[in-house]
């Protein structure tokens, strides 16, 4: 079952409930980050084109998150944080046109999954 319902444990339980959003939203970081890296723009440009919508979808639920008014994180965060959607809305379109890679991307990713992990 569990290879069905990756988020199922073998008895049916949703895995999902016991862990915190906290590492729910690293691993959905993890997984975006992981498509972004591992993809060649060259080889596998459907691949590549789909790792950078799926960025920006994270990006574009987090920016719509932030903006809620019950959004817990503090003002001065929330703003760092949509700069880099906003950053990242800009720098999609031009990775998928080829003009810039996608480290940068990456790199941002990542620096938001030490965050996630408490990691500065």
């Amino acid at each position: 079952m569990t290879a069905l319902y990756p988020h199922r444990d073998g008895y049916g339980q949703n895995l999902a409930a016991t862990r915190s959003p906290r590492a729910i939203e690293y691993d959905v970081f993890a997984r975006v980050t992981r498509a972004l890296a591992d993809t060649d723009r060259d080889a596998a440009f459907p691949t590549y084109a789909a790792a950078l919508h799926d960025n920006l979808k994270l990006w574009t639920a987090l920016a719509a998150d932030l903006a809620l008014e019950g959004n817990p994180l503090p003002a001065d965060l929330k703003a760092r944080l949509f700069y880099l959607y906003e950053f990242t809305a800009q720098h999609t379109p031009k990775a998928l046109r080829k003009e810039v890679g996608v480290a940068v991307l990456v790199d941002l990713n990542t620096a938001v999954m030490r965050g996630l992990r408490g990691e500065g």
